[in-house]
């Protein structure tokens, strides 16, 4: 597979790929119908990456040269239903990937408030138990910190985690909604 990435002759940003035959777009292990197979994961990362290069414009279209059409007379139609079906169960799993996320998120939120005031409540009771001292003051001091380190997986998937998947997904829906051009090349 030949790639380039360019603007089109409108000066339209376009997502190019260059092929010997269509059958270089899929992924030959897959057992699915051939038009229904995933894209080969080179392809799919080359137009994921193409689109990426062209920020901060957004691409038109995708352009498919092929050199050996298989000249089937609806070949445009079922590789552009192929390459938007592909893209779209990307979308339905980067979907699923950040509901997994946030539901294990919030669990971890309850794990992590239930072992801080648990280590707090501790914290307290050695305060209570134990005379002022420097001993006390560092058992105390650690219960609090290892209530507090407790949070850090909570907080980093909210305040961190999430948005690449958001961005990703973005990126998989906009390229399942883009027309696609097949182009024959002459020899």
């Amino acid at each position: 597979m030949d790639t380039a990435r360019k603007a089109d002759s409108a000066g339209d940003a376009v997502v190019e790929v260059h092929l010997r035959e269509i059958a270089q777009l899929f992924d030959s292990m897959d057992p699915c119908p051939f038009y229904e197979r995933d894209l080969e994961p080179d392809a799919e990362e080359y137009m994921i990456a193409s689109v990426l290069e062209l920020r901060p414009r957004q691409p038109s279209a995708i352009v498919v040269y092929v050199d050996d059409p298989s000249n089937k007379p609806d070949e445009h139609t079922t590789l552009e239903q192929a390459i938007h079906r592909h893209f779209a169960r990307k979308v339905t799993l980067a979907t699923r990937e950040l509901r997994t996320l946030v539901r294990r998120g919030w669990i971890s939120l309850l794990i992590g408030l239930a072992f801080l005031s648990a280590l707090l409540l501790a914290s307290e009771a050695v305060a209570q138990m134990v005379q002022s001292g420097p001993v006390a003051d560092v058992l105390r001091e650690s219960l609090v910190i290892g209530g507090w380190v407790a949070m850090w997986k909570p907080l980093e998937v909210f305040l961190y985690d999430w948005w690449p998947i958001v961005g990703h997904r973005r990126l998989l829906y906009l390229l399942s909604r883009l027309p696609v051009h097949l182009v024959v090349r002459s020899r």
